[in-house]
Order: C-alpha cells, then structure tokens, then sequence
C-alpha cells in the first residue's frame, strides 16, 4: 500500500521517510501545510519524484483516520 515509504532504524532513527532517503514524511507534509507546492517541493529536493510527495500525503491521511477511544475506569 505505501511502497514508498520505509522505517530503518539507522535513519532518521526509524522515522518514516520516502524510499530510505533521510527525507522524512513529517518534512514532506509540513512544507505542502505551509505552503510550498508540488513543483517548489521537487525543485528543492530532486531526488523525490511526484508518487512519493502523493504516497507521503496519503500516508499521512491514513495516520489521522486512527481512532481515539476513551477508557473508563472501573471503580476499584
């Protein structure tokens, strides 16, 4: 599902990024929310290739679908 994506713990110590290249997701999604286009992006890191700043978006949107569930306590 997200091929382009990968976790080694010698870079990035683990953090997810794009095809074993020390550019993490988390950079790819803050510089598209703040702005920065597609073409702006692949300009200043032209090692990346349009499929990864989709594939980094869509991960992304994938994380936020997680749900949060609230725990009661039971009363001991």
């Amino acid at each position: 599902m997200f091929d382009r994506i990968t976790f080694d713990k010698n870079i990035m110590a683990g953090r997810a990024c794009l095809r074993g290249m020390r550019i993490p997701v988390s950079l790819i999604v803050s510089l598209v929310a703040n702005g920065m286009s597609t073409e702006e992006i692949l300009s200043e890191y032209p090692d990346l290739e349009p499929e990864d700043l989709t594939q980094a978006l869509n991960y992304a949107a994938w994380l936020a679908k997680e749900e949060a569930h609230d725990f009661v306590l039971a009363a001991a």
